[in-house]
């Protein structure tokens, strides 16, 4: 049995409610034209897609004809009127016959769903074509200078993603996986869009766009800022990464997931 919950998703560990992450969760993540053209190219041209974990519509630009399903309600009221109504649905029990649609996606998803293997083997079943998962590969999630000044923001992040393999395996067929280069102008607030601007993430509204910093306590957040803000400060921080402030793109954790039948 699913378990609808607010915060988008069926019933599970490890979720972060959309609510109160943020009041200013919709401008600092918005999406970027470049991450979206990436998505845009692994759909292959796909005309009718349906997107699973829609949310407020993130990225849809990426493809033409969209289905988007949302179980939150909070998250479907946002939805702009311009785009499509969002189904609501799960990803574990999708509403469509098999072979509904050309292609699929799902977008900072995943590590939602309360049974990835399940939501992952719908989407392959009501899709022909490509099936395009936009994560983050928890293998790498730690290499990020991050994780030196929080590191129980990137555990929990570690955490909450599935390793790819698991989703190789439940998608089936030619699975390929490609990092995504993050611009360091980057639009869309998740940790590493800031990896060359490190003093975005002194900001609280920058942290509470993403949702990982909800698993930590405000003794974790306080370390965080004294120790980022004495390294600024000290030039500690630039001594060590100060060349990401010019670097034009960065390959951190973030993937996309290609699979097709």
């Amino acid at each position: 049995m699913q378990v609808r919950t607010e915060d988008g998703g069926a019933g599970g560990v490890g979720r972060a409610a959309h609510g109160p992450v943020g009041p200013d969760r919709s401008s600092r993540r918005r999406p970027d034209d470049r991450i979206a053209q990436a998505i845009a190219e692994a759909l292959g041209g796909a005309r009718s897609v349906v997107n699973v974990g829609a949310g407020a519509g993130s990225y849809e630009t990426a493809a033409g004809r969209i289905t988007p399903v949302e179980p939150s309600e909070s998250m479907r009221a946002r939805r702009p009127v311009r785009l499509a109504r969002a189904v609501d649905a799960v990803a574990e029990d999708l509403p469509f016959p098999d072979d509904t649609f050309d292609g699929a996606m799902t977008l900072f998803s995943v590590h939602q769903w309360s049974d990835v293997t399940a939501g992952l083997r719908e989407l392959r079943r009501v899709t022909r074509g490509p099936v395009v998962v936009l994560t983050c590969d928890p293998l790498l999630v730690r290499d990020f200078w991050l994780y030196a000044y929080a590191p129980e923001v990137l555990d929990a992040e570690a955490r909450r993603h599935p390793p790819l393999a698991t989703m190789a395996a439940a998608l089936g067929g030619t699975v390929e996986t490609r990092r995504v280069p993050i611009p360091l102008d980057c639009t869309d607030g998740f940790n590493e869009a800031y990896f060359g601007r490190p003093e975005m993430l002194l900001d609280p509204a920058a942290r509470q766009a993403c949702s990982a910093w909800s698993f930590i306590d405000d003794d974790a957040r306080e370390r965080f800022d004294r120790k980022l803000t004495d390294d600024l400060r000290s030039g500690a921080w630039d001594a060590r990464h100060g060349h990401l402030r010019t670097r034009p793109t960065y390959e951190g954790s973030l993937v996309i997931v290609r699979a097709t039948p």
